[in-house]
């Protein structure tokens, strides 16, 4: 190979490397997964409905947090904070379901209160099964576990 074409190979390899290199999608302009748990229900039953959550890597969800009981309850999984980017916390006012405020930040862990709802914004960057799911101590000891699985 002569100096020349080997100039012009290494040319065109720094021109290759050089060229801004784009995401296949845009992940500010999807549409998100919407996904839903009640903490406890109206009769005081101490369990999250549905006890199992299910969400994909690189998916923009909203996770609607209801509490619909006469008492508060806490959602809280390490595993979950811990594989996720979160975008937002929206408080949602209990009866018209608008905005109150607005979060940014990590999470660990929220308190809904009685008759309250609020929407978890993220996007799942870990894969992982995890058995944490909880309110409070007593209320795991009373049944109230859950589990979420990132695919």
């Amino acid at each position: 190979m002569t100096h020349r074409s080997l100039l012009i190979s290494l040319l065109g390899i720094v021109s290759l490397l050089t060229q801004p290199v784009w995401a296949a999608g845009d992940l500010t302009k999807q549409e998100p997964k919407r996904v839903s748990v009640e903490l406890s229900n109206p009769e005081g039953e101490k369990k999250f409905t549905p006890d199992t959550l299910e969400f994909e890597t690189g998916t923009l969800t909203v996770l609607t947090i209801s509490n619909n009981s006469a008492k508060s309850y806490y959602f809280g999984s390490n595993g979950l904070a811990d594989s996720v980017y979160t975008r937002k916390i929206v408080v949602l006012d209990g009866k018209k379901q608008e905005p109150l405020a607005e979060i940014y930040g990590p999470v660990r862990k929220l308190e809904v209160y009685p008759g309250q709802s609020v929407e978890w914004w993220f996007v799942p960057v870990r894969t992982g099964t995890f058995d944490d799911l909880v309110s409070r101590k007593s209320e795991a000891a009373a049944g109230m576990k859950g589990t979420i699985e990132i695919r």
